[in-house]
């Protein structure tokens, strides 16, 4: 066994799996992959020459692991964690669990039925700025929140099925509902097809939530830059997350009671990173050891994709 008492084996090595594939590595978790691509099957062979590499999931041989990492196209998610799970395996899927809350639910009543543990790629949770703002909020720092802004946009790759927010807002809503702690009662969007008919290519998301908080989302992979911030406004002040140079600074700045500006300037409170894909991977392998409830678990994972869901009946 690897000194996290858990194998694992990779499904998918590609465009996101061989981050996966790397990590395990590192954290001497990694005992197979499951690749269907020649050429990538051959860069692993050379690159990891001790770890075995199979054509097809269902070829994994289920008595040497504990547990799978799914990176496949997100339509394959449900069959192949269902698969899994089914087994008597704990899974680790991308994001997005799943392009259906029902499949989502029944993925984590799967779960629940064979006592396995069940987590979401949900990376930005993992991300220690995240962790920080989350105890800021807790703190009651900023007081009672008033609107949550985040943007991730930037000249990306498009996708054939999912929409940018599918694609590169799943992250942003599950932090954005993690910060707030519950589900958006109401949910506003608008997008925009450019380059393909029924695929949006640059989305607005407005979530407004019982206490009155509200949140929005703009992600678009058309667009000059590269931007990945989130700023959020509170009644004591506000911070901005700059997400490219890891960065959280307070803005002691707000708007009086007699509607007069108090500005008392800024500092950065929070700056530098861990990888969080290696300390969300480790937090999958704890989880896994304990038998403990990961953050980003199967029902966090049924929330976002319930969330996206409500997003394509507007």
């Amino acid at each position: 066994m690897s000194e996290n008492s858990s194998n694992v084996a990779v499904i998918g090595a590609g465009n996101w799996g061989k981050n996966l594939v790397n990590n395990f590595e590192q954290l001497r978790a990694l005992v197979c992959i499951a690749e269907s691509h020649p050429d990538l099957q051959a860069k692993f062979k050379e690159q990891l020459p001790k770890i075995p590499i199979y054509d097809d999931y269902h070829q994994v041989p289920l008595d040497q692991i504990d547990a799978v990492a799914i990176a496949t196209p997100a339509p394959t998610h449900h069959e192949v964690a269902s698969y899994f799970l089914e087994n008597g395996k704990d899974v680790f899927v991308e994001k997005p669990m799943t392009l259906a809350s029902k499949e989502a639910i029944a993925l984590q009543a799967l779960a629940e039925r064979n006592n396995r543990i069940l987590m979401v790629g949900h990376l930005l949770l993992y991300q220690p700025a995240i962790q920080f703002i989350k105890k800021f909020i807790s703190e009651g720092k900023l007081g009672k929140l008033y609107h949550l802004h985040q943007e991730r946009k930037k000249l990306g790759r498009a996708r054939y099925v999912e929409n940018v927010t599918w694609s590169l807002g799943v992250h942003d809503i599950a932090v954005l509902l993690y910060l707030v702690g519950e589900q958006p009662k109401h949910i506003f969007a608008s997008g925009h097809c450019g380059l393909q008919k029924t695929v949006e290519d640059d989305v607005y998301v407005h979530m407004q939530f019982v206490d009155g908080v509200k949140a929005h989302l703009h992600n678009s992979w058309i667009w000059p830059e590269n931007r990945r911030q989130l700023t959020i406004v509170g009644e004591k002040g506000m911070l901005l997350f700059d997400e490219i140079n890891s960065r959280v600074t307070y803005h002691n700045k707000t708007i009086d009671a007699d509607l007069n500006n108090c500005d008392q300037g800024s500092k950065v409170v929070f700056e530098g990173t861990e990888p969080p894909l290696k300390l969300e991977l480790q937090h999958f392998l704890d989880c896994v050891a304990s038998r403990t409830t990961p953050i980003s678990d199967g029902q966090n994972g049924i929330d976002v994709v319930t969330t996206l869901e409500r997003l394509m009946m507007l």
